[in-house]
């Protein structure tokens, strides 16, 4: 089955553009997703190859689209970012800033799980059960279950139906994987955080299959207030080992003296 359908009425480059965008405004083509070649595109959508050309061209005008020589045409790069390079760049020294981030995304992420338990579809909770299984049977291995876990919010994201949220949301990922805010690896090697971390998410899971929206954003917002807390226990850590090491090395210096 093609994600792309069939223009019935004005068949212009206009049309064929608007119905590109859309896909990409739903996630439904996602960054770096190519799309079908000029031909089979002209087939699906009944518009002639030279309409479909140009809709195309307009698109990669715009950024949206790009054309890779010899390869086809893809989605281009066309994720935001919350914040500038300049603010970004000093966002990880300010510790507030992790805490404000914390916040928003607490309120956030509630409110798309409550949306997702009410707005979820029959295609959409197939997927999610999936993703489940998969986070269930992650191997023991940090960075991989970091990326289960962007996936798994991602797609409760999606699973709210509401654009602004969704590409809002996946600005704020972009940071989250470069690990602007937090370091998810870490994360899931404190011990005991694993096990929490899995329940925390499959009581989500549950809320949500079970359309109980008030029910998801509590167990959304529980998750928040769990990984700021192990945040702020990280950062006693480090402080810590860092006065540590300072205290040995001054006793070290004491001695040779």
């Amino acid at each position: 089955m093609s994600i792309f359908s069939h223009i019935a009425s004005v068949k212009t480059a206009d049309e064929v553009a608007h119905q590109i965008e859309a896909l990409v405004l739903e996630g439904i083509l996602r960054v770096g997703d190519q799309l079908p070649g000029e031909r089979e595109l002209a087939s699906i959508t009944g518009v002639s190859r030279p309409t479909v050309r140009d809709g195309i061209k307009a698109l990669e005008a715009r950024g949206i689209l790009e054309s890779r020589h010899g390869g086809g045409t893809f989605v281009a790069d066309v994720i935001g970012t919350v914040f500038s390079p300049q603010i970004i760049s000093i966002l990880p020294a300010h510790k507030k800033a992790t805490r404000d981030y914390l916040e928003f995304r607490r309120e956030f992420e509630g409110s798309c799980a409550a949306f997702a338990a009410s707005r979820a579809t029959t295609l959409d909770r197939e997927l999610f059960s999936d993703l489940m299984g998969k986070m269930e049977q992650a191997p023991n291995d940090p960075e991989k279950e970091g990326e289960v876990d962007v996936e798994f919010h991602s797609l409760i994201c999606e699973m709210a139906h509401n654009l602004v949220m969704l590409h809002t949301m996946r600005s704020c990922y972009r940071l989250l994987s470069a690990g602007v805010f937090e370091n998810r690896e870490r994360l899931y090697s404190t011990s005991g955080s694993r096990e929490k971390l899995l329940k925390q998410h499959r009581a989500i899971y549950d809320a949500i299959m079970a359309r109980k929206p008030d029910r998801a954003k509590s167990a959304a917002q529980a998750h928040i207030d769990f990984i700021s807390e192990q945040t702020i226990l990280l950062e006693s850590l480090d402080e810590r080992e860092k006065i540590a090491k300072l205290r040995s090395e001054t006793r070290k210096s004491k001695t040779k003296v």
